[in-house]
């Protein structure tokens, strides 16, 4: 009986061992599918990192440049009697002189890329790229003939200039066709202003002339002889 029993445990474990064995191996499988699951935002992120990256190492290496260009030698040559009176001044103002100049530069640098929206440029270079891949148009290639790769280059730009200028021109004509309402509208409310005004004064030279007739009837100019 005891060793029915044991048996009965060794299978139980063994079981239990295989049964845990099948679920782990079931989990690493789906932690494989998920690593292996194509992950574009990240990816999409990465390569813009890489591009403010390689131009953020382009950036460096120009100030880098830069900045030994200006080297001591040539700045004591320039001020060659301060430095001869006190060299390590001149060491000094020269150290001074190179951190304030990398640091404008590196501002500017900031600057630059914050204005110029480098981060929205390389999105559409992104979206640029991205649909170069999935247009089935083959992608433009020099026919040869100068003349015509030119032109083809220069007309399309020159029909947006047209259709811009004749939008802009229509523009301006509703506006001066506006103004030109205005105008009459106010020349008419000025003609009409001196109209009344013109009524107004024949009616008041009328009415001292009638003033003036009913006050020569009412006092004669001989009741004031004596």
């Amino acid at each position: 009986m005891e060793e029915s029993k044991s048996a009965t445990e060794v299978h139980s474990a063994v079981k239990t061992g295989a049964e845990d064995s099948a679920e782990s191996q079931a989990n690493e499988a789906t932690g494989e599918a998920s690593s292996q699951m194509p992950n574009k935002p990240t990816a999409e992120a990465e390569a813009r990192y890489k591009r403010m990256k390689l131009f953020d190492k382009v950036m460096q290496k120009s100030l880098n440049r830069f900045i030994e260009d200006v080297s001591f030698n040539r700045f004591a040559s320039m001020f060659r009697p301060l430095y001869s009176k006190n060299p390590q001044r001149m060491e000094s103002i020269h150290k001074q002189f190179i951190e304030e100049l990398r640091s404008t530069i590196q501002e500017d640098i900031n600057r630059l890329i914050e204005e110029g929206q480098l981060e929205l440029k390389l999105n559409e270079l992104d979206k640029l790229e991205r649909a170069t891949k999935d247009s089935p148009d083959p992608a433009w290639r020099p026919s040869g003939v100068p003349e015509q790769d030119f032109c083809s280059f220069l007309m399309p730009y020159y029909q947006k200039q047209e259709a811009y200028m004749r939008r802009e021109l229509k523009k301006i004509q509703a506006e001066n066709a506006a103004l030109a309402q205005k105008v009459q509208g106010g020349r008419e409310s000025i003609s009409q202003t001196e109209h009344r005004i013109s009524a107004a004064v024949d009616e008041w030279k009328v009415s001292v002339t009638e003033f003036e007739r009913l006050a020569s009837s009412l006092c004669p100019a001989d009741v004031f002889d004596v």
